[in-house]
């Protein structure tokens, strides 16, 4: 019996998906740039690829796990190559919207003058499609929409130093939450920001409990409790344009 597959996601810490596991959001992302491979993580050849389509992941996107998962329910090939790239004036912020799979997602926000390391997903049409279904785009209440960053705006750069010419991003149809400086909000992880919300809104105490764990189990698939949180988020005032919105 040979040794274990050193590359598996398992063995890299990267197979557990937030979808399964909401507190984990946005899930463990790799330490450097591979390629997706069903349940495998490999080194890449290459770091552009003309035939698919790059995507800027901000939140559970970029992990793996989640991913693989993805794909598996669609039975679309889990084959993603998986870039690390230097981006300037994103921001990964809090979507205003309680997801079904119970958690509070990432989303981006327009931040000039900043750079971060984030990772671009190149997908071919198929596996698009799934990410785009996962998103909601299509649907009348999906929480995002799917926007083509230009690099006349938004710098793209390869770990080679190539520049890419554009890239798209979720943009979330209902904005991001601010904080109390009246700018974006950054997300911190999901336990973090959880109990953050819980500790600042008696309301949302009322709709969701007084834990993170509380508020993952209530909001779990039960769609008219998430629309109620996601209203709550607005009516006390805690969202904002996300300043992306321009690009849709």
């Amino acid at each position: 019996m040979g040794a274990p597959d050193p590359r598996t996601l398992e063995a890299l810490g990267l197979a557990e998906a937030p979808r399964d596991h909401p507190l984990s959001y946005p899930g463990a992302w790799p330490e450097q740039s591979g390629l997706l491979d069903g349940d495998r993580l490999l080194p890449l050849t290459r770091l552009v690829y003309e035939d698919r389509v790059p995507v800027v992941a901000v939140g559970s996107n970029a992990c793996p796990g989640q991913l693989r998962h993805k794909m598996a329910e669609y039975e679309v090939s889990g084959t993603i190559p998986m870039v690390k790239a230097r981006v300037a004036a994103i921001g990964v912020g809090v979507s205003a919207h309680v997801s079904l799979l119970g958690y509070v997602s990432a989303s981006p926000f327009h931040a000039p003058g900043t750079v971060g390391e984030l990772f671009l997903t190149w997908l071919d049409s198929a596996q698009l499609a799934v990410v785009d279904a996962s998103e909601g785009v299509s649907a009348a209440a999906g929480a995002y929409d799917r926007a083509w960053l230009p690099s006349s705006d938004i710098r793209i750069e390869l770990e080679s130093g190539e520049l890419l010419p554009g890239a798209y991003v979720y943009v979330n149809r209902r904005g991001v939450l601010r904080d109390g400086a009246g700018v974006p909000r950054a997300h911190p992880g999901e336990r973090v920001l959880l109990a953050s919300l819980l500790a600042a809104s008696p309301r949302l105490r009322e709709l969701f409990g007084k834990t993170p764990e509380e508020f993952c189990a209530r909001a779990r698939f039960d769609a008219e409790l998430c629309a109620r949180g996601t209203r709550l988020f607005a009516e006390e005032r805690l969202t904002m344009a996300s300043g992306l919105e321009r690009y849709v």
